[in-house]
């Protein structure tokens, strides 16, 4: 992934910093436009990645927005996406977030609860306005991730149960500033397992004929995402098969004509594209361990910490052939600050320049501010 004119640039930048690749990132819009049908509406989720710079390229593909707060909202108008393209998620929208998104005809809002369909009738009826609304269901498929990010089952707090069915269908008959037009499903983030997606699959047809039956063919049927990537090899696989992905559902997803289906990808879209670029400021050589400071830490690149996630982490100036095992932290003041342990690298010296790989989902967008550090800078090639 890193060529010399990358090392030579890196070596003149100040760490750390986190780095785009566009070419693996366009690479990847293509795929997604091969192997999706013409009728896919696929959104992107801006929870992933916000960067600016990387959102008009996304867009100038022809995603869609896929938000979860209003300031996604505001980032996903500011940035050029067609209002009617941005989808509103997430199961604690403010006033102030709906208010935005109405006042900013939004294709439509996830809504997760009669409560909140309650408030979105209310808000739109004091703008005298209508809102566009599908239920997210909670279909309580296992996703086969991390329980961080398993948002599916009955135990997640995400979404509207089936016993709840016939409550929110009396409610809507009440709620004249909604119009129901879908319903929504997201089960996890990270999965790897094709089966977790047959298996939405059919809960997704059990309920879609379930309010069909009811009388509500609605015309939007939204599948979310969750599709992983491989974070042990990124450079083998630095395109998300989409192929068997989409084949999925053109196999097992049974809608009616005047259905349409929607996706919402993240990872799979901006994951592979991104690193974190640290330098070594520091090694601590123990009897039984082995430590690699970097100037990178936590506060970048959270997911470690957070779900004990692996990253792969490369020694990309190193030129020696002899390996030493080190345990990869950083300079936050948490015994949790660290990338990975017994990590084979190259023997390794100050001011080596580290790369932690498949960092372009939730790294720099879930950065922080913690010990006071600066915020870094991108670099976008």
């Amino acid at each position: 992934m890193f060529a010399n004119h990358h090392l030579e640039l890196f070596k003149n930048t100040e760490t750390p910093f986190y780095f785009y690749d566009l070419s693996v990132l366009n690479s990847t819009l293509a795929a997604i436009k091969k192997a999706a049908p013409a009728e896919y509406h696929i959104h992107y989720a801006l929870k992933a990645n916000a960067h600016p710079a990387l959102l008009k390229i996304i867009r100038e593909a022809g995603l869609g927005a896929d938000c979860v707060s209003g300031n996604e909202v505001k980032r996903a108008v500011e940035t050029g996406y067609p209002n009617n393209k941005i989808v509103f998620a997430g199961v604690g929208k403010s006033d102030k977030e709906i208010n935005y998104a109405l006042d900013h005809s939004i294709f439509c809002f996830n809504v997760e609860s009669i409560h909140e369909l309650q408030v979105m009738n209310q808000l739109a009826g004091n703008k005298n306005t209508k809102a566009n609304v599908a239920l997210r269901i909670n279909p309580n498929v296992d996703a086969y991730t991390h329980k961080y990010i398993t948002t599916g089952l009955e135990e997640n707090k995400f979404g509207i149960n089936p016993y709840e069915f016939d409550a929110v269908i009396e409610e809507l008959k009440k709620l004249p500033n909604l119009n129901f037009i879908g319903l929504h499903f997201h089960i996890g983030s990270q999965i790897n397992d094709l089966t977790a997606f047959k298996n939405l699959c059919a809960r997704v047809n059990e309920i879609n004929q379930w309010f069909i039956n009811k009388g509500y063919l609605l015309p939007h049927i939204n599948v979310g995402g969750g599709l992983g990537i491989n974070y042990k090899e990124p450079d083998v696989h630095a395109v998300v098969d989409f192929e068997s992905y989409f084949n999925v559902f053109k196999q097992f997803l049974s809608l009616q004509p005047k259905q349409e289906v929607h996706f919402e990808l993240g990872r799979a879209i901006i994951g592979q594209c991104g690193s974190l670029i640290s330098r070594v400021l520091y090694l601590k050589h123990g009897i039984n361990t082995n430590f690699a400071i970097l100037d990178a830490g936590m506060t970048e690149l959270i997911r470690p910490a957070l779900y004990q996630a692996y990253h792969k982490i490369e020694n990309i100036s190193a030129s020696n052939k002899k390996t030493v095992k080190y345990d990869v932290v950083g300079p936050i003041c948490e015994s949790s600050d660290c990338f990975g342990k017994s990590v084979e690298l190259p023997e390794t010296n100050r001011g080596d320049l580290i790369a932690i790989r498949s960092a372009g989902a939730y790294g720099e967008v879930m950065s922080s501010r913690y010990n006071l550090r600066d915020q870094l800078n991108s670099v976008i090639l």
